[in-house]
């Protein structure tokens, strides 16, 4: 849905600039910067989805030239690849329909693009920007190293018998050039998600959705497909060099598409019983403290791959 009309491309403007503010804001507020290069997503989809590709666009292009007329063309690129361009691409997704009949649906009624296809191009996105802004920044493994080095100094200032040999902190800097992309990967993956999220609820309740309102627990998995890619970047993270860091930052984050998959299905399979609550806020804890917990929620979600396709009366969301 185009929607190349004066309305919609004001709102892209707006929402563009207002993208542009919250990433630069992020930059002087280091302590909740994550957070703010997330939310700068939200305008972006929010347009996107209330109003229209035409909307997404101007917002993408409103958000790059302010950003590079504010900071730096530099910077400007660097929130195109990893924040605008995924937030534009996934409005386009979700608002994209066709007739149910097409697919074997009822006549008369409109199929929406499936929510698990949605998460596996975030997925993909986001593996994509990442390499870019690694190219362009240099990335190797004396970033992680610097990372060991800071954290081993800090310990020592706390700790001043501890000395570790050379041998393990030769071991502990190879495992940080693999997590150190991995868990980038899967951070920025649920944080867009989440943004997505955040921004169908607030179009929903202006009634400007196209898109019927999903129940996520149902319908939010990931393609089966993507496990071959998740299963490619584990080997790639075996290799060594940059295609180690690749495989990782792969795995990371389609790992973490499936493990949002699994947190849905694991929803889905409480419904309905009187332990839910607790056992979900245990669940979250659990994940949210130990981390390792997660592997069970990623199993849930690797087992559970499925296409779930929306559909609506034509004319109706």
């Amino acid at each position: 849905m185009q929607n190349w009309n004066r309305t919609s491309l004001i709102v892209g403007a707006l929402a563009g600039i207002t993208a542009a503010l919250l990433s630069m804001g992020a930059n002087t507020q280091s302590s909740f910067a994550i957070v703010l290069y997330a939310a700068s997503a939200l305008p972006i989809l929010i347009a996107g989805l209330g109003w229209g590709n035409a909307a997404a666009i101007a917002a993408i292009a409103a958000a790059s030239v302010t950003a590079a007329g504010l900071a730096s063309p530099y910077f400007a690129l660097l929130i195109l690849v990893v924040t605008l361009i995924p937030a534009g691409w996934l409005s386009h997704l979700a608002n994209l329909a066709r007739p149910a009949s097409e697919i074997g649906g009822p006549e008369g009624a409109l199929a929406w693009y499936p929510l698990s296809d949605i998460l596996s191009h975030l997925a993909g996105l986001v593996t994509v920007g990442m390499i870019i802004v690694g190219y362009i920044v240099g990335y190797d493994s004396s970033v992680s190293d610097l990372m060991v080095d800071m954290l081993i100094e800090a310990v020592k200032a706390q700790e001043p018998l501890y000395d570790p040999d050379a041998a393990a902190i030769a071991q502990l800097k190879a495992m940080f050039t693999l997590a150190l992309p991995l868990v980038q990967g899967a951070v920025w993956v649920m944080m867009l998600f989440s943004a997505y999220y955040l921004a169908t609820r607030i179009v929903q309740m202006s009634g400007r959705s196209m898109r019927p309102r999903e129940d996520i627990p149902s319908t939010l998995r990931m393609h089966r497909n993507a496990i071959f890619l998740f299963l490619g970047g584990l080997v790639l993270a075996f290799i060594g060099g940059a295609p180690a860091a690749i495989g990782a930052l792969v795995c990371g984050t389609f790992g973490a598409g499936f493990l949002l998959s699994g947190f849905a299905s694991f929803h889905y399979r409480t419904r309905g019983r009187a332990w839910r609550l607790p056992v979900l806020w245990i669940a979250y804890l659990s994940v949210f403290v130990f981390t390792l917990p997660a592997l069970f929620f990623l199993l849930f979600g690797l087992t559970d791959t499925r296409r779930t396709i929306a559909v609506t009366p034509t004319g109706k969301s």
